[in-house]
């Protein structure tokens, strides 16, 4: 048996701690028990990681991460029937490969013996240890026998029900519509459907994407704003389960060159979940995303979204004027359309008349007459908001101004008594203004009708359980971004946020209230920068000085902030 380096002597001949540090640890151990690389790490004198990679270096065992990609087990070896999950999880270790009677074993104490010894008797093979980190060990295990076993156990009910199916190069050709439609209602099909839905919602996805390759289906869940891969099914469920999630849509099953939209509703304990749904033909077969729009996850209130207190203040300036344009910009995704929802909100009273039109209807609002557009029949925006006007209405919210003839309908009912409410895409606020002359409106139309202007990203924030504080110095800083505070947070990984480092998302924005200043400078044709920059001496501030005031105030990292703000 080999002789291994105390890890105190090996963190000391690193230069990682001194000895007078290795002594406290030692005396701390003694009083309060526990591992000496837990107390080290408690003091503050090491990171795990770099007790791990002490020990790899030490004991000449490979050190894998998340980050490196290699902390993955192989696919079609069952591991998982090897190494339980519960043994897993309590002795922080995670079968990798197998090759012959050689397993590849990571864990986080390669020097437990007994543990060594127990994984040769459970599993049956000689064991080769790696090491990680215990953060990135527990993120692995979950990963492997939480999400896959969605597919594991759909599967292992498939095999049981004895479906004929075959692979995806086949499907295409040799199904029968009517065999497709009996494999889409068998019961391993509508819980597979199921479970990919139920663990979308539980992990607070917003979509879901389907997507066939060549030989494989690939599936992915966008959570917080980024699209995160998980476990897929085997090709061969592609074109039932396809069929499957168009069968609850309502769409045709039969129709696969052209692209369909629908939707169905689900309900999860009490919740009512809304899905809207869209397939995309590809050379593959057709692309399905699952837009999940869960109400009781989104506050529609203004002062809930992250607003800053002086943006929100300018905000509700702005809608609470009688008549007039408001404009929301940003990109799909940006939180546009649940700022106008906050806002209606706000404004809904049984003394108004509050008409929408949209394309889809993302909400339902109750005391809200809301229209569905239907280019098919003719019912586009244009037709509608033309109706609209012999409605009496006095609040109109249009969901998006897409061409010439919608924006001077629009801009028509605001001069004549009636506050509307829009988007439009432009990548900032002060573009919105030339963006609108742009398409043909004249600049004297945009200054009588515009009134507030709010251009918005959404960012992820750092999670509150394990944000870490960091120094930062002024040579790291991009030219163009100054904060007030050296001390910032980054993202780091734990538990509660499945080692991502960061929950939920935020606001931030550029608000602009059109003022006669404002209205000036239109009217002089100055240019985007120069509007911009008359809104910020009255105290607006742009995209990326509203976040990194979240930056200073830890609620997000200076890396989210620079991927959604543009530096000058």
């Amino acid at each position: 048996m080999p002789k291994y380096k105390r890890l105190g002597d090996i963190l000391v001949s690193e230069g990682i701690i001194t000895e007078e540090q290795l002594s406290e640890a030692i005396g701390l151990q003694k009083k309060e028990g526990g591992k000496l690389g837990e107390v080290l790490v408690k003091l503050s004198y090491v990171s795990e990681e770099q007790i791990v990679i002490a020990l790899s270096r030490q004991l000449l065992l490979p050190y894998v991460s998340l980050a490196s990609g290699k902390l993955k087990p192989a696919a079609d070896q069952n591991l998982e029937e090897l190494i339980a999950y519960d043994f897993a999880i309590k002795n922080l270790v995670l079968p990798l490969s197998r090759n012959l009677n050689s397993l590849t074993v990571v864990m986080f104490d390669p020097l437990d013996l007994l543990l060594m010894d127990n994984l040769k008797k459970l599993t049956g093979c000689e064991i080769n240890p790696v090491v990680a980190t215990k953060a990135d060990i527990l993120n692995a295990i979950e990963s492997f026998y939480g999400k896959e076993k969605i597919f594991r156990d759909a599967m292992g009910s498939m095999g049981e029900a004895g479906g004929e199916i075959q692979e995806i190069s086949s499907l295409e050709s040799d199904l029968s519509l009517d065999k497709l439609l009996a494999q889409a209602e068998e019961a391993p099909i509508v819980k597979l459907v199921d479970l990919i839905i139920r663990q979308a919602i539980e992990e607070k996805a917003s979509d879901i994407h389907v997507e066939p390759h060549h030989n494989k289906v690939s599936l992915r869940y966008r959570i917080d704003g980024i699209l995160y891969e998980i476990p897929s099914p085997s090709a061969s469920v592609y074109l039932p389960l396809v069929s499957r999630i168009k069968i609850l849509s309502k769409m045709d099953i039969a129709e696969k060159r052209l692209p369909q939209d629908g939707g169905f509703m689900v309900k999860i304990g009490e919740r009512l979940i809304d899905l809207r749904v869209s397939t995309l033909p590809t050379i593959y077969g057709e692309k399905v995303v699952l837009r999940i729009l869960d109400k009781s996850r989104v506050p529609l209130d203004l002062a809930k979204l992250g607003f800053l207190p002086q943006e929100l203040e300018t905000i509700r300036k702005g809608i609470s004027t009688s008549y007039g344009l408001v404009l929301l910009t940003g990109p799909t995704g940006s939180g546009k359309s649940t700022t106008l929802y906050a806002a209606l909100s706000e404004l809904r009273s049984s003394t108004l008349n509050i008409l929408t039109v949209e394309d889809p209807v993302e909400f339902r609002l109750e005391g809200i007459n809301q229209v569905q557009v239907k280019s098919d029949i003719g019912l586009s925006f244009a037709n509608t908001l033309r109706c609209f006007l012999r409605q009496d209405p006095d609040i109109i919210l249009v969901g998006e101004v897409r061409d010439l003839e919608t924006a001077e309908i629009s801009i028509r009912s605001a001069l004549t008594g009636h506050l509307v409410l829009s988007t439009l895409h432009t990548n900032d606020a002060a573009s919105t203004i030339t963006r609108l002359i742009d398409i043909g409106i004249p600049n004297y139309l945009v200054i009588s009708s515009l009134r507030l202007i709010v251009a918005q990203r959404l960012i992820r924030k750092l999670c509150p359980d394990c944000k870490e504080p960091y120094e930062i110095k002024k040579e790291e800083l991009f030219r163009g971004v100054a904060l007030n505070s050296p001390v910032i947070y980054k993202a780091k990984g734990c538990e509660k946020c499945n080692f991502i480092g960061y929950k939920g998302r935020t606001v931030i924005a550029e608000v602009i209230l059109v003022d006669e200043a404002l209205r000036d400078a239109v009217h002089r044709n100055l240019r985007a920068p120069e509007i911009m920059e008359i809104a910020r001496k009255k105290g607006s501030l742009t995209l990326l000085e509203s976040g990194l005031k979240r930056v200073e105030e830890g609620i997000t990292s200076l890396e989210e902030v620079l991927s959604a703000a543009t530096v000058y």
